[in-house]
């Protein structure tokens, strides 16, 4: 409390180096991101990722209702009869 009332007076990058116990610049001490912000950043991310990867269930859009079932056109008939297929692949038997 008396730290915190402290340091509200302080000008530009002035703060309170708790390690040190000292009021110093804190870019020059290097003290960039206090360690709570960073910490509940990370740990914000994490409780989201393993949301995501541990979900067993999705919202999705319904799929439209219509006569065409994706089928192309009906395939053509089996080869010609007595023809015996590929070299090789069998065939009618004793047509190779």
């Amino acid at each position: 409390t008396v730290v915190c009332e402290k340091v509200k007076t302080l000008k530009g990058n002035e703060g309170y180096d708790a390690k040190t116990g000292k009021y110093t610049d804190m870019i020059k001490a290097g003290i960039i991101d206090p360690a709570k912000v960073a910490r509940t950043a990370l740990q914000n991310a994490a409780s989201i990722s393993a949301l995501l990867l541990t979900t067993e269930a999705m919202i999705t859009d319904l799929p439209e209702e219509n006569d065409d079932h994706g089928h192309g056109p009906g395939g053509g008939g089996g080869g010609m009869g007595g023809m015996g297929g590929m070299g090789g692949m069998g065939g009618m038997p004793g047509m190779m």
